[in-house]
Order: C-alpha cells, then sequence, then structure tokens
C-alpha cells in the first residue's frame, strides 16, 4: 500500500523550497505550471524571495483526435509554439495549419493570464536561473513542451522542480533542463494524486489567491 508523502500542495512547497534553499540558486525566476504548481511555486518563491510567473501551456490537438497533441503553445513575454513533428506527419497537418489551430489557445491562455494576473506583464527571463515548477510529473508531456519553449529565452539555467514524479520521465524530462530536482522518485508510480493527502481539484480563485499572498 502506497502511503500519502505530502499532507498538501502548501506543504509539499515548503519542503521543495528547503531543497532549493540549500542549493544556493543566483538570480532566480519561479514559473508554475497551473492550476497543481501554483500554491507549490508560491511557497518556493516566497522562501527563496524571488518573483514568481505562471508558465501556461496549451495542447494543440489533432482535429479528428483532440486528445493527441502535435503541438503546444507556451505563454511568456511573446508564446512560443512547440511543434510534435511525428505527430504532425502521421496526421497530414503543415505548420500552416498549426499555427492556424493555435488562434484558439493563445487566445484561452490571454484569457487566463488577465483571470489570474490581471494587468501583470510576464516577468523576464533573460540571463536568469528559472525554477519551473509542478505539483509532479507524471507523462511529462505538458513540462516538455514548456522547457523547449522556455529554452529559446536565454535563460541562465533552467530547473524543473517537483515534488514527486516519475523516474523515467524525469530522466527525459533532463534532455530539457539544466537540472533536475524532486524529492520522491518512487518506484511504483501510478498517479500523482496517491502521493498527497490533499489533493483536490485547485479553483481559479484559489490559484488567485495564492499569488494574491505572494504579491502583498
Amino acid at each position: 500500500m502506497t502511503f500519502a508523502s505530502f499532507p498538501s500542495r502548501e506543504h509539499a512547497g515548503r519542503e521543495l523550497a528547503l531543497r532549493l534553499k540549500s542549493m544556493a540558486i543566483e538570480d532566480p525566476v519561479v514559473l508554475a505550471l497551473p492550476r497543481g504548481g501554483v500554491p507549490i511555486a508560491a511557497e518556493v518563491a516566497r522562501v527563496l524571495h524571488a518573483p514568481i510567473d505562471l508558465l501556461l501551456v496549451r495542447k494543440i490537438g489533432v482535429p479528428s483526435m483532440p486528445e493527441l497533441a502535435a503541438a503546444a503553445i507556451v505563454d511568456g513575454e511573446k508564446p512560443e509554439l512547440v511543434l510534435n513533428q511525428s505527430v504532425m506527419e502521421a496526421a497530414g497537418l503543415t505548420a500552416a495549419d498549426i499555427y492556424s489551430l493555435a488562434d484558439e489557445q493563445v487566445a484561452e491562455i490571454e484569457r487566463r493570464r488577465r483571470l489570474y494576473l490581471a494587468d501583470r506583464k510576464p516577468v523576464a527571463v533573460k540571463d536568469k536561473s528559472v525554477i519551473v515548477i509542478d505539483d509532479g510529473i507524471a507523462t511529462g508531456t505538458t513540462a516538455k513542451a514548456a522547457l523547449q519553449a522556455l529554452r529559446r529565452r536565454a535563460p541562465k539555467a533552467i530547473i524543473l522542480a517537483v515534488p514527486v514524479g516519475s523516474s523515467e520521465t524525469l530522466t527525459d524530462l533532463g534532455a530539457y533542463a539544466d537540472q533536475v530536482v524532486c524529492l520522491q522518485q518512487p518506484a511504483f508510480f501510478y498517479a500523482i494524486g496517491q502521493f498527497y493527502a490533499d489533493f483536490h481539484q485547485l479553483t481559479d480563485e484559489e490559484v488567485i489567491e495564492a499569488l494574491g499572498a505572494h504579491q502583498a
């Protein structure tokens, strides 16, 4: 039987923050993958006295199979498109098709940024040590797109930091980050939620509150 490793996301965030603080990271910027990564990232940003922002990622699905990602659009000072060439070729999609399909997802990213962050401008990441945070890593699809897009923005270093994750997936993601920090890599990994006593679906209001508390 597997027992929860963390009582809550906030508790996991405090543990992760202590690990990251011990690394003496220079010029840190904390980016959260919403929604689940936000409470964790807020704790890390508080302990490290670092600015916090969101890294919003939207999947662009194949029209006939919306759950199959042909690309992803990643938020930032300028949205970045990450293509999945193998899926595109199998589905017969061109780059022009993807750009057309991306418009709706760009609009959704802009809507969510306004909702969560109001008029705040994205935090600059160039020449910074960027810490990308989620509540856990299972398949790593979203994190991979985020890391690929982030690399184009010329940070000094990219650190992927999570409380728990699949060791196999984290090894794969190591190719896209300069460093991977994970508190728990259990031998038997089924779902992120099994490692939290409280793993409720966060509301938009909780995301806004966590971000607002850090800014206060």
